[in-house]
């Protein structure tokens, strides 16, 4: 037979068994004159209880891989099929209440996987930011084109200047205050040269490349 879990709750990450002598201290800096205390529980148990609430929005993907217990993840599915008010209310303050008993591995857990939807993985963060530098210095400097082609030697090298030579072309200065225009070509360019970073890793090399070729025509 199973062992029923402790009932408690977490303080900074602790967590803290009901009955025990951290739990009647903390209760007594409650009853006294501890604001700072207090207030720290309830800033605490909000934070939880709003945690508990973005799991509703994960996207399915990012949620089944969270190390949560059963009780909870039924909960936020269960949460998700009511559509009345109440009883919404009522599944939110459940929600929130088992978030308070998750271990803190598992809060930093959730937290990272709301990260990630909001904001992307970090390396396809990367990714996409060094595709966008290449994309500009490919349009700008004829020498990163050669770098480029001999880093990256998969890639359609006659497409790639051609992309380059078009977007140059459709390139036209905005109104005061605003950024150029650009083309078709502008975005394609960048589809290209992202394919081929995200094949074949990051573009650091191309990029050392490309200096050493400004080096050497100087």
């Amino acid at each position: 037979m199973s062992r029923k879990p402790k009932k408690g709750y977490f303080v900074r990450g602790e967590f803290v068994a009901e009955g025990s002598e951290l739990d009647l201290e903390l209760k007594r800096e409650l009853k006294g004159t501890d604001d700072a205390s207090k207030t720290d529980l309830k800033r605490e148990s909000a934070e939880l209880q709003k945690l508990g609430e973005d799991l509703l929005d994960l996207r399915a993907g990012l949620f089944d891989k969270l190390p949560i217990g059963e009780k909870l993840r039924d909960a936020v599915i269960e949460a998700r099929r009511i559509t009345n008010f109440e009883g919404k209310r009522r599944q939110m303050q459940f929600i929130g209440k088992l978030m308070r008993l998750q271990d803190p591995g598992v809060l930093d857990a959730v937290r990272a996987a709301l990260d990630e939807q909001h904001h992307g993985p970090a390396e396809e963060s990367a990714l996409l930011h060094e595709a966008e530098r290449w994309r500009d210095q490919l349009i700008a400097d004829d020498d990163a084109l050669g770098g480029w082609i001999e880093t990256h030697p998969a890639t359609d090298s006659q497409q790639l200047r051609a992309l380059v030579r078009q977007a140059r072309k459709d390139l036209k200065a905005g109104k005061p205050g605003e950024a150029p225009r650009q083309g078709k070509a502008y975005r394609e360019v960048f589809q290209l040269v992202r394919a081929q970073l995200s094949a074949h890793g990051s573009g650091d090399h191309a990029a050392e490349a490309a200096e050493q070729s400004r080096e050497h025509d100087a």
